[in-house]
């Protein structure tokens, strides 16, 4: 690997632009869904009620267990909070 440049951490970890590619939505969504609840000021607790989740599941979210969130359930919980989620698809480099 040495001397080699990648795009995303995402890309020079995964086995396949796949799983770099889920990575990255799943990585995008979390991170909307952590400033979101951060700068709205709310507990986990709070945070959980508002998503209908449990507390634990949002203590998830904000430490970043990635691999515990599908795009769906974070897409959901997204709009559950207010926030509408846009895709973009372009040609790989």
């Amino acid at each position: 690997m040495i001397g080699q440049a990648f795009t995303s951490v995402w890309d020079a970890i995964e086995d396949s632009s796949a799983e770099a590619e889920n990575m990255k939505l799943r990585s995008s969504l979390m991170i909307a869904l952590q400033n979101h609840i951060a700068g709205e000021g709310l507990s986990q607790t709070e945070a959980a009620k508002i998503l209908g989740v449990t507390q634990p599941r949002i203590s998830d979210l904000m430490r970043g267990k990635i691999d515990l969130f599908a795009i769906d359930s974070l897409v959901n919980m997204l709009g559950a909070v207010g926030l509408h989620v846009e895709m973009r698809v372009s040609k790989a480099a």
